[in-house]
């Protein structure tokens, strides 16, 4: 059973930069795409980054530019660095692999790590 843990959420302010972590149990992410999800308030879960097991890595519309997605296979983490953060940005956000689009089912959820930035 995979477990996902992720960190690295707080309050900032537009404008300013977070580092968000995911720690995933087992030597699973040399394997596999992973990716960063978000869910606001009312809204669904959506799709906020990809990066696949080649390093290839894809962005929602509404990040390119801004956030930032890596992998450090050997320590089992993957990051998620945003920056020029908007006030649209604030959600819970979580990390998974990259899910049925790309053929694979979705880990057990995490808690998630809540970023929220003010105007």
């Amino acid at each position: 059973q995979v477990q996902l843990q992720e960190s690295g959420g707080g309050l900032v302010q537009a404008g300013g930069s977070l580092r968000l972590s995911c720690a995933a149990s087992g030597s699973i992410l040399s394997a596999t795409g992973m990716a960063w999800f978000r869910q606001a308030p009312g809204k669904q879960r959506e799709g906020v980054a990809t990066i696949l097991t080649g390093g290839m890595s894809l962005y929602e519309d509404s990040v390119k530019g801004r956030f930032t997605i890596s992998r450090d296979n050997v320590k089992n983490m993957v990051y998620l660095h945003m920056n020029s953060l908007k006030p649209e940005d604030t959600a819970l956000y979580y990390c998974n692999n990259a899910g049925p689009s790309w053929g694979m089912s979705f880990y057990s959820w995490g808690p998630g790590t809540q970023v929220t930035v003010s105007s």
